[in-house]
């Protein structure tokens, strides 16, 4: 058996030298050191040597798959090697290499990443919810009456099954006050929002905003315009203009949008609404009351503020971007300004 180890290491080494690719390569290693192997063979006859001889035996049998593991590990770092040499063939190593260009955030993730952080700071935590949502969540528990615009299907998209894409975040301050064990609530929720809108300079059918939810106690409408006044002027600078109008949601009373003025450099400077907000209208408290079953959000006992802004219209405001469909044309000669 020593001669048969012997000739078959021979034949193996001679096999793998010739080798000259790594399909030969492979088909060495198979015929000798596979399942089915002539190594594999030789090793299988152990079982019928003598006592006295499976030592000596075994160790020559481990040298000889040493051996052969050892030049197969060789002739693969030398075919690498040479397939490397073709690549680089022709190929001027001295010239200097090509300088790639910078990466960077897309301006609508570094807008709500800095919103974000704000908000964190006034002890606001992230809440999420799904895109693909219910009548209920989006509009009934927002106090939104069925002969509302918003919920025609010209303004809303929607699924055969019924439900639709959600038009706001707001619904995620549903799903939280549903969840809500206790008291304060104080959540933000950025995320995607869709509406059947023209596309024109500062509108998009999928848009991106922030919305805000803060239920306690004793929440007054000078917590809202103190919160926000705040988070603008951190956002934009002190100097920044900001206006509150009155106006009307089904889900808060008083409501307010608010507008900032938007600059930009050869161009008068123009109000823009970024925001809509207001105290939460007690009917919505009593809405989750029912649904809860319990007496938590009675508006006898809690009262609220919410708030939903653009971040889309953040973004232009803080770079100046007169047309919001810059955002979405994937121009990298636009986007390479934010990197």
């Amino acid at each position: 058996m020593t001669e048969e180890l012997a000739a078959i290491q021979t034949e193996a080494l001679t096999a793998i030298a010739a080798a000259h690719d790594d399909r030969t390569l492979d088909e060495a290693r198979v015929t000798f050191l596979g399942k089915k192997g002539r190594l594999t063979v030789a090793s299988s006859c152990m079982k019928d040597l003598p006592k006295e001889e499976k030592p000596a035996m075994g160790q020559a049998l481990n040298e000889t798959r040493q051996t052969i593991t050892a030049a197969l590990e060789n002739k693969t770092e030398e075919l690498q090697s040479q397939a490397d040499a073709k690549l680089l063939a022709g190929i001027d190593l001295t010239m200097p290499g090509y300088c790639l260009p910078a990466g960077g955030l897309h301006p609508l993730t570094l807008i709500r990443d800095r919103a974000i952080q704000i908000l964190r700071r006034l002890g606001f935590s992230l809440a999420e919810g799904p895109e693909i949502e219910t009548e209920f969540h989006c509009f009934d528990a927002l106090n939104t009456p069925a002969d509302h615009p918003a919920r025609n299907e010209k303004d809303t998209f929607y699924f055969d099954s019924g439900k639709l894409l959600r038009t706001h975040t707001s619904s995620v301050q549903i799903r939280t006050m549903e969840k809500a064990k206790q008291m304060p609530i104080r959540i933000i929720a950025p995320g995607s929002a869709y509406r059947r809108d023209e596309i024109d300079a500062t509108h998009l059918s999928v848009f991106n905003q922030l919305e805000g939810l803060y239920v306690d106690k004793d929440v007054r409408l000078s917590d809202l315009k103190g919160t926000l006044e705040y988070f603008f002027q951190s956002l934009f600078g002190e100097k920044t203009e900001i206006r509150f109008r009155p106006h009307f949601f089904p889900f808060t009373e008083p409501s307010f949008e608010i507008d900032i003025k938007l600059h930009v450099k050869g161009h008068e400077p123009k109000w823009i609404e970024v925001a809509g907000c207001g105290m939460v209208d007690p009917a919505v408290f009593s809405s989750m009351s029912l649904r809860r079953g319990d007496e938590t959000l009675l508006p006898e006992k809690v009262t609220g503020f919410a708030f939903g802004m653009g971040l889309d219209r953040l973004a232009m405001i803080e770079w100046g971007i007169r047309d919001i469909r810059r955002l979405i044309e994937n121009d990298t000669r636009f986007l390479s300004q934010f990197a």
